[in-house]
């Protein structure tokens, strides 16, 4: 008689997992990447550790930043209320 093995499966970890590669080939401009990971400070300690990607095409002061959307959801500040 053969053994069947039944692997528990976690939807909530199948569906952050699809919401990640469905972000992966979207981007975030800055202010709202800041938004999401709790600061521009550490947004940009983020970038500086090599965790996110982010691309400023232009090189003009005011230019435009692209972050990668996958990325910056990895590292969403904790936004739950303190109780």
């Amino acid at each position: 008689m053969g053994r069947s093995f039944v692997t528990s499966v976690n939807p909530s970890e199948i569906l952050l997992e699809n919401i990640l590669l469905v972000m992966s080939t979207q981007t975030f401009c800055k202010d709202t990447a800041a938004k999401i990971v709790g600061g521009n400070k550490r947004l940009q300690d983020l970038i500086a550790a090599g965790e996110i990607t982010a691309d400023k095409p232009t090189n003009s002061q005011n230019g435009k930043w692209y972050c990668n959307a996958a990325q910056v959801l990895r590292h969403c500040r904790n936004a739950r209320s303190k109780k």
